[in-house]
């Protein structure tokens, strides 16, 4: 069971902050091996989804308005702790996140910027490939969007 937690950057608690940062490096640096600038300055305009099984962080991702990050709202720093990837809470994140770009943003237009391993699993949640793919901290990423 995962229960979501939706907040803007200011209201995220010191604690929740923490869990989330040590998150996204134990996932984007140390498992992928990739040494990149994960504090981009880009958190403090998002809205941030906190995923919590049994009281521990095990999943986030982080929200855009439209025109913050794309031209679309998007949704990026998607996360699932290696430990509970197995109980599918990718795919509760991704219809949270959806919903909440739907709701809070009244938009149902999004693009990602998506590693490109993950390419049929953006695709079950509704996402087509656009363009060719690229590195992005020399991990092969594909642009994808979702109109309705």
């Amino acid at each position: 069971m995962i229960q979501f937690k939706i907040k803007p950057f200011h209201e995220l608690t010191t604690d929740e902050l923490y869990a989330l940062l040590q998150l996204r490096s134990e996932v984007f640096v140390v498992e992928q091996n990739c040494v990149y600038q994960d504090i981009d300055g880009k958190d403090q305009k998002a809205i941030h989804i906190l995923g919590y099984s049994d009281g521990v962080l095990v999943a986030c991702s982080r929200l855009f308005k439209p025109k913050d990050y794309f031209e679309f709202s998007s949704i990026g720093r998607v996360i699932v702790k290696e430990s509970h990837r197995d109980k599918k809470f990718g795919h509760e994140l991704m219809r949270v996140s959806i919903d909440a770009i739907t709701s809070l943003f009244q938009e149902t237009k999004i693009t990602i910027s998506a590693q490109l391993y993950l390419q049929k699993f953006y695709e079950s949640h509704g996402f087509f490939v656009v363009g060719e793919s690229y590195l992005e901290d020399d991990i092969p990423h594909i642009e994808m969007k979702k109109v309705g």
